[in-house]
């Protein structure tokens, strides 16, 4: 059952979880940094789409002249990217995919949370995902003023209550279905729809990220202009990503966390070419 949310720049978009919407929105806003650049007319890969948050705005960012290609491969998610994609685009500009992307095509099962639809994976960890989303309420009372209000709510919560409380909650959250999900490669998708070239590449896919960036050809490097990927340093994973980037002819990279995450193993890592 879906919900509908008026974004700030007057965009309705259905969604599965409303209060997710205001904390995946500052994401989204902080990817506008660190030298990243779009322009009217330009090419976006957004893979981890979710609902389409990001996609919509680098679409009015642009004022609405923004070819996108929006992947996102959980069905029930799906429908709401494609739903809010058709209300608020034009179709010749948007693209979207029921499918992940990754290393190699095939099929995956993902483990999908109903009830906290940005953190469906194909790496579950229940244990490490219930500290992830405890400190992102930690962080949504202490940094940010326009935290939900669901959690607002949670600061005249005495101390001793609220962590048992939270604990809860999100355990209640973190139930699995299991997904069958298609899977393909970057590449395979520049091949079949002659893209030469990526201003920008947007990968938010919870812990696949590597799995994502190497399914791209080496042939296909030189044109992707820009990359944008939320990264979980596991194994010096940020530092492995940052080793493949510069490989890959992005000179120009920096690593930001945002105030959501912050205290957390997760971290965005910005690369660009040189202009």
């Amino acid at each position: 059952m879906s919900c509908e949310v008026l974004l700030p720049g007057g965009m309705a978009v259905s969604c599965r979880q409303k209060h997710e919407v205001p904390l995946v929105l500052l994401e989204v806003q902080s990817y506008f940094s660190n030298g990243v650049r779009l322009n009217a007319g330009d090419t976006m890969f957004d893979v981890g789409a979710n609902i389409g948050l990001f996609s919509l705005a680098a679409y009015q960012h642009c004022d609405r002249d923004l070819r996108i290609f929006a992947f996102e491969p959980v069905t029930a998610i799906f429908e709401l990217l494609q739903a809010n994609c058709e209300r608020n685009t034009r179709k010749p500009h948007v693209n979207v995919f029921r499918c992940g992307l990754s290393h190699r095509s095939g099929t995956a099962n993902l483990a999908y949370y109903p009830r906290a639809p940005v953190l469906s994976t194909a790496y579950p960890d229940r244990e490490a995902n219930l500290r992830l989303l405890k400190q992102i309420v930690v962080n949504s009372l202490i940094h940010l003023a326009e935290a939900p209000v669901a959690l607002r709510c949670l600061r005249w919560v005495p101390r001793m209550m609220r962590e048992p409380l939270v604990d809860y909650v999100l355990r209640k959250a973190l139930v699995p279905v299991t997904a069958p999900c298609e899977m393909r490669t970057l590449s395979e998708v520049i091949a079949e729809y002659g893209v030469g070239r990526i201003d920008l590449l947007k990968v938010d896919v919870e812990k696949a990220e590597l799995d994502v960036l190497n399914g791209i050809a080496g042939e296909d490097w030189p044109k992707i202009q820009q990359v944008v990927v939320e990264v979980h340093d596991l194994d010096h994973r940020v530092e492995t990503i940052k080793r493949l980037l510069t490989a890959a002819g992005l000179s120009s990279i920096s690593v930001d966390q945002p105030p959501t995450l912050k205290d957390t193993n997760i971290f965005t890592i910005f690369a660009t070419r040189n202009r």
